[in-house]
Parts: structure tokens; sequence; C-alpha cells
């Protein structure tokens, strides 16, 4: 249970899960390891969801593409950070990527980068060459909540095991406190 969310093992729901996060969960050493919960698709979004559900802010953690360009190709990224933070996009972000300007990825391109549904991207089946920066307090949370790549669906896991995903990179100062 995660709130008053009934989770089971994501595996065995591929139905509440966008194909590349399904096909990533197969192939993932961690994918044993995460569940999943069916949620109201109108309360994807981070406020309704920990309201609606349960759910502390700093047990959900929010995913979010960058984009930059550096020598005319664009390069894409993913921040995972506590919903109680913010990424520092325009510093540590953007020098992590060695571009010159980031900005938040459009949704519609997101959408169609990820193969996933706006409010529901997750680290988990990103292209392969994103590299996915995780900010240590997601670690540091005994558990987190993430989309599932689709609206009507969260994953829940273990904070650390996002250390252990495809191409996560744990990068200090990340994120800052809102406030």
């Amino acid at each position: 249970m995660m709130g008053n969310l009934k989770t089971e093992p994501a595996l065995d729901r591929p139905d509440l899960l966008a194909a590349p996060v399904a096909d990533a969960l197969r192939s993932w050493a961690g994918g044993d390891r995460t569940e999943v919960a069916a949620i109201d698709p109108g309360l994807a979004d981070t406020a309704a969801f920990c309201a609606e559900y349960g759910v502390r802010l700093d047990e959900s953690a929010n995913c979010v593409i960058v984009a930059g360009k550096r020598e005319g190709v664009v390069r894409y990224a993913a921040c995972l950070l506590l919903a109680t933070t913010r990424a520092d996009v325009n510093g540590v972000v953007r020098r992590h990527l060695g571009v010159r300007k980031l900005s938040f990825a459009p949704m519609d391109e997101a959408v169609a980068l990820t193969g996933m549904e706006y409010g529901g991207i997750t680290p988990i089946g990103l292209p392969p060459e994103w590299p996915i920066l995780v900010d240590p307090r997601v670690l540091a949370a005994p558990s987190v909540v993430i989309g599932s790549g689709v609206r009507h669906g969260k994953l829940w896991l273990p904070g650390a095991l996002a250390a252990e995903l495809p191409h996560a990179e744990v990068v200090e100062g990340l994120a800052r406190e809102l406030g």
C-alpha cells in the first residue's frame, strides 16, 4: 500500500503501463521490485494525485524532460526529483549536459519521443541515449511514486532503486527545495 493506493507487481499489470515502460521493466533488474496502482487519469497531476490518494509530496517524484542544443544537436535528459523540489535547470542541469541554453522539452515533443502520455512520463523506458539525472533526495526516500507512462497508473518503487535505472546519474544539487 502507498497512501490509500492498492499496489500490485507492475509486471502483472501491463494495462497500467505505456509500452516502452512495460518493455523496460521486463529487462531491468529492478522491474520485479516495482509495483503499480490504477488511478483516475484526471488526477494524474502531482498535487491532485497526492491529495486524493493520501500520498505525501515527499513520497512523489516527478520526471521532467529537458532539451538543449550543443553543436547543432538537440540533447535530451530526464530529471527525477521529489515533488517538494524544483530542478536547477539553468544552473546544474545545463552545465551537466554541457549546453548553452536549456529548457523544458515541449509537451508534444516529449510525448512523441518517449511514447508516453503527458502527465505520466517516467524515467523507466526512456530512449537509451537520454541520461536520467536523479536528485539524491529521491534515493533517500524509503519509497517513491512516479508515473507509469500513462495517466491512469502510477508506479511505486524503493527510492534507492532509482540509482539503478539504466543511464541514471545521481547529481548533487540537481534540485532545490520549494519555498
